[in-house]
């Protein structure tokens, strides 16, 4: 991850056992900070520390009640944020073009939201850049850990 700093961002997550795999993931590809937004679980919690192996006693974390006001801030410290979700304008992540993103320097929010109901509005409408992993199966969305790992590793390794 030289010369690119990304943070992630997780807006009213429900499940601690998806915040506890996002940890670990996190962890596991250098991702510098992770922002726990609104209903979102936080450690210390026995669900999370299960799935996560430790990895929230790593990754340094922050609580924040409201997502949009967090992005706003994050915006003004120069973060391209960059919002993982199933909408309809949202861009192929294996089609972006690599001159329409941020390499060599940079720095990178990802935001995932909740299961069901998605990332809210307001975030929506404060993001640089709105992604989504296409599906081509009988279900409309993968799990949030799942799409997250996948999102994060095409980031951090400049396929995004």
């Amino acid at each position: 991850m030289k010369n690119k700093e990304v943070i992630v961002v997780l807006d009213n997550i429900r499940s601690r056992a998806n915040v506890g795999s996002i940890f670990r993931t996190s962890d596991a590809v250098g991702v510098s900070k992770i922002y726990l937004c609104g209903t979102t679980p936080i450690p210390p919690h026995e669900k999370i520390s299960k799935t996560a192996l430790g990895a929230e006693m790593y990754v340094p974390w922050e609580y924040h009640k409201q997502t949009w006001r967090l992005v706003e801030q994050l915006k003004k410290k120069g973060y391209q944020i960059v919002a993982l979700e199933k909408t309809k304008n949202a861009e192929d992540i294996f089609s972006i073009k690599r001159e329409n993103t941020v390499y060599g320097g940079g720095k990178i929010a990802l935001i995932v939201g909740n299961e069901v109901n998605g990332l809210s509005p307001e975030t929506l409408k404060r993001s640089d850049k709105i992604v989504a992993i296409p599906q081509y199966g009988q279900k409309e969305s993968l799990n949030v850990a799942v799409a997250f790992g996948i999102a994060v590793y095409l980031i951090v390794h400049n396929r995004y």
